[in-house]
């Protein structure tokens, strides 16, 4: 329309300029100035006759963020009564990775539609949302109209409260119907049930007793002990500072202390936690029930690592001291070597008389790679020689770990949520507590 408006003046300026040449030029320049005046006009009417039929945008409730996991944030848009297209930007986190920072749709008159994207924190804290901006194009499509939606909030971003769910659902279906039947036949010590004797059962557990009474073939299904204590400690000492994926070590231990606790307390446990550097930061003694999860994650999560070296010994001495009790003893850090880790393999073997130690060690599986990839050139061949001492190195450590008695976990630490809780269940399937 602006380029219609110059040709225009343009044209009657050389159309004038035969006749009249002083008018032609005047009544050029007016010519273009009102209908620039017009254009003017209309683009500001049309940007507010938006108003009456503005948009509405809301964000869902925030809740409770998980660290380390793609958290789903929704906005529910409600056009008015005309034809809306519009531009959506949140007010977010900057230091927080977003799948879709700007959103831009076009609804149809009086229809709704929910907005998803997902936000991925890295660091546990408080952090606030801003209001939500908002552009709708006015009906003639010359302006925009721009307004703001208050919508402020404070959230706070928890350890990974997602997996959490998840593992609770998983755990729950390992305990229902014929799955739980199946897992505990024959595993652990207390009896549970009599049920009929199927093909494939152990003969040894067939109750001859009830077998003659019932007049059917009966077999005996146990379950692990229950109310046994498991002690989880966590280091927060500076090879904990490290990151590994986005997230730094403690993070990931964290992670998989909770997961460690929600099991324990879903089999029955009483579950103490300590956290330590130079002395035991923190303390939550043994207790079941699901409060006790509730408790564990409000007092860990405001916990960030510290550049100090861990005192292995001590945190294991006042353990012992405070738990008498035998309990599985789980301790969750990282080694480098027999040498540096000295102190750590000094302390887990002091737990063996009377405890079951469980060390768990969290890996970088960036060192993984590295010793796995093959090289073409003299610096990643240096690389990998590194890396591959590093692997040796540690597993020198552990397997001394090992001669002393202490299970042992090593994972990369993206993965060792899970494999740590596969492993308890098999201790408490087994028996060995």
């Amino acid at each position: 329309m602006l380029i219609l408006g110059t040709i225009a003046g343009t044209g009657i300026a050389t159309l004038g300029a035969s006749i009249l040449p002083a008018l032609s030029l005047g009544a050029s320049i007016l010519l273009t100035l009102a209908f620039d005046a017009v254009l003017l006009g209309l683009t500001v009417l049309d940007g507010l006759r938006v108003r009456p039929y503005r948009a509405e945008v809301q964000r869902e409730p925030l809740e409770r963020l998980s660290i380390g996991r793609e958290n789903p944030i929704r906005l529910r848009v409600q056009s008015g009564d005309r034809v809306a297209q519009l531009q959506i930007r949140d007010d977010y986190p900057q230091t927080f990775q977003i799948s879709e920072p700007f959103f831009s749709l076009s609804l149809a008159a009086n229809a709704s539609e929910t907005l998803t994207y997902t936000a991925f924190p890295s660091q546990r804290g408080e952090y606030d949302w801003g209001n939500i901006h908002i552009r709708q194009l006015g009906s003639w499509g010359l302006a925009w109209h721009q307004w703001t939606i208050p919508q402020r909030q404070t959230v706070a971003v928890y350890p990974d409260l997602i997996g959490l769910r998840s593992l609770s659902i998983r755990l729950s279906l390992q305990t229902t119907g014929n799955i739980r039947r199946a897992r505990r036949q024959g595993m652990g010590t207390e009896f549970a049930e009599l049920r009929e004797y199927a093909t494939g059962d152990d003969p040894r557990f067939i109750d001859w007793k009830a077998t003659a009474r019932r007049g059917r073939m009966l077999v005996r299904v146990l379950e692990p002990e229950q109310e046994q204590t498991l002690i989880v400690l966590l280091d927060r000492g500076q090879l904990m500072t490290a990151q590994v994926n986005g997230l730094t070590r403690f993070d990931w231990g964290l992670n998989a202390l909770l997961s460690l606790t929600l099991a324990g307390l879903h089999r029955g446990d009483r579950v103490g936690v300590g956290v330590f550097d130079r002395q035991l930061h923190t303390w939550i003694p043994p207790e079941r029930g699901q409060t006790q999860l509730a408790k564990i994650i409000d007092q860990l999560t405001p916990i960030q690592p510290a550049l100090l070296e861990p005192d292995y010994l001590g945190a294991v001495t006042t353990v012992a001291t405070r738990q008498t009790r035998r309990a599985l003893v789980v301790l969750i850090t990282d080694v480098i070597d027999a040498i540096a880790s000295a102190e750590l393999l000094a302390a887990m073997g002091r737990l063996t008389p009377r405890h079951l130690p469980f060390c768990v060690t969290l890996r970088d599986p960036r060192i993984d790679l590295k010793a796995t990839t093959p090289t073409m050139d003299i610096p990643d061949t240096y690389a990998r020689a590194i890396a591959l001492d590093l692997l040796s190195q540690r597993q020198l450590a552990l397997a001394t770990l090992k001669q002393k008695g202490v299970l042992i976990l090593d994972a990369p630490a993206n993965q060792i949520s899970e494999e740590l809780v596969d492993r308890y269940l098999q201790l408490k399937a087994r028996n060995q507590l």
